[in-house]
Order: C-alpha cells, then sequence, then structure tokens
C-alpha cells in the first residue's frame, strides 16, 4: 500500500510540497558543491562529474515520487540512449519536469540554459559544472552544442520553446535541425505523454493536481542530418503534432 491510499487532501498537498522543497534544498546543495569542484576539474572530468550529479539528483526527486505514490514515471525507454554519444534528443514539452524526466535517464546530456540563470549565483554553478549551453545569442548557442555533440555529449533539445500552449505542440523553434546538420548528429525524437495538467503552463506549484500524476515515455523516430534544415523542422513539427497522445489519469503500469 503506498502512502498516498491513506493520505488525506490536505496531507497529499503537504507531502508534494515537501518534495518540492527537497529538490530545491537539493539542489542549493549541489550547486555549493559544484561551486567548488568548478575550478578544481578538468573540464571534461568536470563535465561529466556535473551532468551525472544532476542525473543522480533527479533519479533520486522521482524514486522519492514514486515511493510516496504521487508520481509516476515510466521512462525506461530512454536507457537505449544513455550511452550514446553525439546524439541530439528532441521532445514535446507539457510540463515544467520534462527535462527532469529525460536528464535522470541521460547523464551525458546536456540542456540549454538562460543566460539569465547561467548568472545566478545559486542555481549556475551546477550548469556550469556539467558545460551545459548559453542562449546568449542563436550563432553562439548552435556553435556550442555543436562542439558538445562532436565531443560525444548528448543535447536535450524542446524545439516549442516554452510548455506547450496550443496542443498538440507549439510551432517549433529553428535551431536544432541546423545543429543537426553541423554536427552531423542524428535527432531522436521522444514523445512525453500525460493527462495531467501537473505544471503545466499556467498550473501553479501549489496547487494540487489529481493524483497519482502519471508521465510516460516514448521513443519515436530518429531523423538523420538533412541538407535542408528548414524543410526538416517542418517534417518534424508535423511529426510531433501527429503522435503526441494522452494518457489516462490512471497509472498504466501500476507497481
Amino acid at each position: 500500500m503506498t502512502v498516498l491510499r491513506w493520505l488525506g487532501l490536505p496531507l497529499q498537498w503537504l507531502a508534494l510540497q515537501h518534495m518540492l522543497l527537497f529538490l530545491g534544498l537539493g539542489s542549493l546543495l549541489w550547486n555549493a558543491v559544484a561551486l567548488v569542484l568548478y575550478p578544481l576539474l578538468p573540464r571534461d572530468t568536470g563535465r561529466r562529474v556535473g551532468r551525472a550529479g544532476i542525473a543522480a539528483g533527479y533519479r533520486v526527486f522521482w524514486w522519492m515520487a514514486r515511493t510516496a505514490g504521487m508520481m509516476r514515471l515510466h521512462s525506461e525507454p530512454l536507457d537505449a540512449l544513455r550511452d550514446e554519444g553525439g546524439l541530439i534528443v528532441v521532445a514535446n514539452h507539457p510540463s515544467m519536469l520534462d527535462a527532469m524526466m529525460l536528464v535522470a535517464r541521460l547523464p551525458r546530456s546536456a540542456c540549454i540554459m538562460k543566460a539569465s540563470l547561467m548568472r545566478n549565483p545559486l542555481l549556475a554553478p551546477g550548469a556550469r559544472l556539467a558545460r551545459y549551453l548559453r542562449n546568449d545569442s542563436p550563432r553562439g548557442l548552435v556553435r556550442l552544442a555543436v562542439q558538445d555533440l562532436r565531443q560525444g555529449g548528448q543535447l536535450v533539445l524542446f524545439p516549442e520553446g516554452t510548455r506547450t500552449t496550443q496542443p498538440p505542440v507549439n510551432s517549433f523553434r529553428g535551431g536544432v535541425c541546423l545543429i543537426a546538420k553541423r554536427a552531423g548528429a542524428p535527432i531522436q525524437t521522444v514523445f512525453i505523454d500525460t493527462s495531467s495538467p501537473y505544471l503545466c503552463k499556467g498550473w501553479p506549484l501549489w496547487r494540487l493536481p489529481p493524483l497519482p500524476i502519471v508521465f510516460t515515455v516514448r521513443l519515436g523516430q530518429r531523423f538523420e542530418p538533412a541538407h535542408d534544415p528548414a524543410a526538416q523542422l517542418r517534417e518534424l513539427e508535423a511529426y510531433f503534432a501527429s503522435g503526441v497522445r494522452q494518457t489516462p489519469l490512471h497509472d498504466p503500469h501500476p507497481r
């Protein structure tokens, strides 16, 4: 029997907020460690340690969420990509938790960070140690992404740019297919399915959704780099628009 079965709504709400608080405190602790490690470790070692540390922290969060019965994440298909370097992983973006889902299973992956966050003294050290990519300028971002992919990294991207507001997907932003062409890197599509509204665009952190919150991750088609990035971007958007689906609110794989 999970904790969820005997918690009333007020305690369920408190349990959810405590999990988010744990996530925040864990992030602050790791950033303090990363602040010390950043000047001490060589670049490649720091990148590897930084990314693995972030992935491990997210795995602990998902373990806690499952143990409490609050959330269910079925992301095992991502394990097939775990050790594959030079790969762009592209997904739809229904929730604020999407990057955490992917990075938890892909410890070699990098994410794109807002330049303002990369300057935040409380949040930036971990991202700098992991050599996450800044979005200061489109040209600079493409250059950094290509360099990272050629060095065997993985890149997690959400072409919608923000969480979905116009289902099934927002209009895709350029960049991903240009990066793929210049790096010679394939694009692996990933679908994140959920019917939970939790942390979608406009959903506040404090609001309790129907429980359990269920996310299911599916691997989609793989696209090789194309000669015409603009045409491929349109193809990619159409593929996601036709492939996104919602899952029932109940857990499809109860444990």
